[in-house]
């Protein structure tokens, strides 16, 4: 109706639209024990948990950096069966900060991995006010698989149990559903 400088600005709006909520095939590597990202981008946080932001009880904790251009849909890290999934409200600190995984509003998932327990969080940041998360309590999920999506920059949070060996280190880069963070 107005012409093309009109439509240019809802076209490229369009544009980052189509390129942030992209999802791409993703092959994940198969083998016992493997703990796949659950998330594209930075981590941040790779050792023995931060005091306040982990569970109850002794973990190690891989946190991955989400940024507004990082694939936003999230993978299951093991294959198991989900035992409980928990949405806390909080604030929006922005993701990168450490007290945001103890204040920032979030979904967090607890899965069986072969008797081991393995925990995953969803946080939101200063941009993203809204997580997806398509899983259920008593659900078989696979390594790799798609649970769900988190609207512009983000975090994950991923607990292991302390026997896990890390495969990643603070600083490098990793792909939600290939890239191997630990065993």
């Amino acid at each position: 109706l107005g012409g093309s400088t009109v439509a240019l600005p809802f076209v490229l709006l369009a544009l980052v639209f189509l390129f942030f909520f992209r999802d791409p095939e993703r092959r994940p590597p198969i083998g016992p024990g493997v703990v796949l990202s659950p998330a594209d981008g930075r981590v941040l946080v790779a050792g023995p948990a931060e005091a306040g932001a982990a569970p109850p009880g002794e973990w190690l904790q891989i946190s991955i950096f989400l940024s507004p251009l990082d694939v936003h849909v999230n993978r299951v890290p093991v294959s198991g069966r989900v035992i409980r999934v928990n949405v806390r409200r909080g604030r929006y600190l922005p993701a990168y900060r450490p007290e945001a995984a103890g204040s920032n509003e979030c979904s967090e998932v607890w899965i069986d991995h072969n008797g081991q327990p393995v925990v995953m969080r969803q946080l939101v940041g200063i941009l993203a006010r809204r997580v997806v998360c398509r899983l259920q309590p008593e659900r078989y999920v696979e390594a790799g698989e798609r649970f769900g999506v988190m609207k512009f920059g983000s975090r994950m949070d991923v607990f292991l149990p302390v026997t896990a060996v890390l495969s990643v280190s603070v600083g490098d880069r990793v792909r939600g559903g290939e890239t191997v963070i630990a065993r």
